[in-house]
């Protein structure tokens, strides 16, 4: 496969491999994501140490998109999958038996630091994939990961016993750790090496400012960059007080929430593997983007405000759509966008800032939520929608005057 064009059936075969991968590593993952809160809560932590909990995953996170984005432009995609994926497997068996919140903390620094590996799984996915197909590709990629999202928390609020204290979630945490040790035996054993062999010798090695330089510089990846950071960092503020709120608004627990996150998995799933691709060939990425931004900030809205839990439900489904249909396209038009020996590293970096607003939009969610009101972080998040609007405005502008 190392640089050589493939067959339609070696692409097919690729990509199907590929795609189970991330929804071994994803179901793990999500899984893990939506018992957080009530996992700190059994080591008696308030809310802002729950919201830290998601931001030291991120910081290790936002140190490794980029390392292990480079590193994967050098020596290949796949010993960087094997070693990050088999790392966020132990990490989550360790976590299953953390004795306190400071060694939870711990953890979740280290996890988030071996799993920082999206840029090279989406380096992966564009090496296989022409670049006229990669805003579609990226869209599956994208339902694969919302499937691993639908089929996680329905299996963690399941399996998961808060009446247990800490003990109540060592189960799940250790499903969570099976799913990914299954997804690094699927890349030693299914999956070939993609990245083309002469990407490495094109460019010498350079440091990671060199890099962000280049891409602040660029017409299109700085907006995109900007556009990433922007919006993630309102959303990872919901994604870390969203447990807290609905506890306090609706009185749902773990088991509630799993099943919320199952049903919205699979509308992710539906819109990034079928609608995402669709709207790009009508409109094109830019114009998709765009969409995709309008429906995050309304279903926003609509949740913040929502007086009942059904209403809460529909706001979800509008931010749900708004995400599956934007993000594919800040990947696909860094990825078109990028040298071809420097996508892992442009796609890392893009991880990386979204990895730097997620250690900060948590912090600042849970003040919102402990001294503002429970549902000020959605309001926040929606305000953070506009500048990332006329950003993709500016891209808009900038990918028609060259097309």
């Amino acid at each position: 496969m190392n640089g050589e064009a493939l067959s339609p059936g070696e692409e097919r075969r690729a990509l199907i491999v590929l795609l189970s991968v991330i929804f071994l590593m994803i179901a793990g993952f999500g899984l893990v994501i939506p018992l957080l809160p009530f996992f700190a809560r059994a080591f008696d932590a308030p809310a802002w140490q729950v919201t830290l909990l998601f931001s030291a995953f991120s910081v290790g996170q936002f140190l490794g998109e980029p390392f292990w984005g480079r590193l994967s432009d050098r020596i290949g995609r796949k010993p960087v999958l094997i070693i990050t994926i088999a790392a966020v497997a132990l990490s989550y068996g360790a976590l299953a038996f953390a004795p306190n919140i400071a060694a939870a903390f711990a953890i979740r620094f280290v996890t988030g630091v071996f799993a920082g590996n999206i840029s090279t799984l989406q380096g992966a996915m564009a090496d296989i994939t022409p670049p006229q197909k990669r805003a579609a590709r990226m869209g599956i990629m994208g339902a694969a990961f919302s499937a691993g999202f639908t089929t996680g928390p329905a299996i963690g609020g399941l399996l998961a016993q808060p009446s247990r204290g800490a003990l109540g979630f060592q189960l799940p945490l250790l499903v969570a750790a099976g799913f990914a040790l299954a997804s690094a035996l699927a890349v030693i054993v299914f999956v070939r090496e993609s990245r083309p062999e002469h990407a490495a010798a094109v460019r010498p090695h350079r440091s990671r400012i060199e890099g962000l330089q280049e891409a602040r510089e660029h017409p299109v990846i700085g907006r995109i960059l900007a556009i990433s950071f922007i919006v993630v960092i309102g959303f990872a503020g919901i994604e870390a007080t969203y447990g807290l709120w609905t506890q306090a608004r609706f009185g749902w627990g773990p088991k509630q929430i799993g099943l919320a996150f199952m049903g919205i998995g699979m509308l992710g799933a539906f819109c990034q593997g079928w609608l995402s691709g669709r709207l790009v060939r009508r409109h094109g990425e830019a114009r998709t983007l765009t969409g995709g931004l309008v429906f995050m900030g309304l279903g926003l809205v609509i949740q913040g405000m929502a007086p009942v839990w059904p209403v809460a439900i529909l706001g979800f489904a509008f931010v749900c759509i708004g995400q599956s249909i934007c993000f594919p396209n800040l990947t696909s038009l860094i990825s078109q966008a990028a040298p071809p020996d420097r996508q892992g590293e442009m796609l890392g970096l893009n991880m990386s800032g979204m990895a730097l607003a997620r250690i900060g939009g948590p912090v600042f969610a849970g003040w919102l939520f402990s001294s503002v009101a429970p549902g000020a972080p959605f309001a926040s998040a929606a305000i953070l929608i506009l500048p990332g609007l006329w950003f993709a405005g500016q891209v808009r502008r900038r990918v028609q005057s060259v097309a």
